[in-house]
């Protein structure tokens, strides 16, 4: 999708599509995926661009490695780290928080204040255009399991007297 004025890019990656870590070829996979987003972000941006990484439906398995995410950032050339506008993390898990507060020290400030966490896409609409943005089924679909489950958890919350009676205090 796009944003701006300038029709900056806005970049959409979905982990729940990453291979899974027990292929035998997984850092040779991992390797040339890593090079065709580099090189396919090369192309397109040309201006400001932001990441979207849709963290939501994705298996333990399918979570890229601490070490491939540093190599990563490393590689990024500096020009495309500066464009960088935003990294948008939707349902950021509970690993995924932790791998970026321990590494938080080892990385920029600049990058550190460009990552935000999202944990619904309601909250994604809030901050990006979301019609030229493809959403995958499983990512739309965990997000709704994700939203009941809140809704319940909230409305047992306001019915148990208990709650009520801290609540008023």
């Amino acid at each position: 999708g796009y944003y701006g004025d300038g029709l900056n890019a806005i970049i959409v990656f979905a982990a729940c599509f990453l291979p899974d870590s027990s292929r035998t070829d997984y850092n040779y996979v991992m390797e040339n995926l890593f090079l065709y987003v580099i090189s396919t972000l090369e192309l397109m941006v040309a201006e400001d661009y932001m990441i979207v990484y849709l963290n939501g439906a994705t298996p333990r398995r399918r979570m890229p490695g601490l070490g491939w995410m540093k190599k990563c950032y490393q590689m990024i050339d500096r020009r495309l780290r500066k464009n960088l506008k935003s990294f948008i993390i939707v349902h950021p898990s509970w690993f995924i928080r932790t791998i970026l507060a321990v590494t938080r020290p080892f990385i920029s400030s600049k990058f550190s204040s460009k990552i935000q966490y999202v944990n619904t896409l309601a909250e994604l609409r809030e901050m990006i255009p979301m019609e030229y943005v493809h959403i995958p089924d499983s990512i739309v679909k965990y997000d709704e399991e994700k939203c009941i489950k809140r809704r319940m958890r909230t409305s047992c919350l306001s019915n148990d007297p208990e709650m009520t009676s801290v609540e008023q205090e």
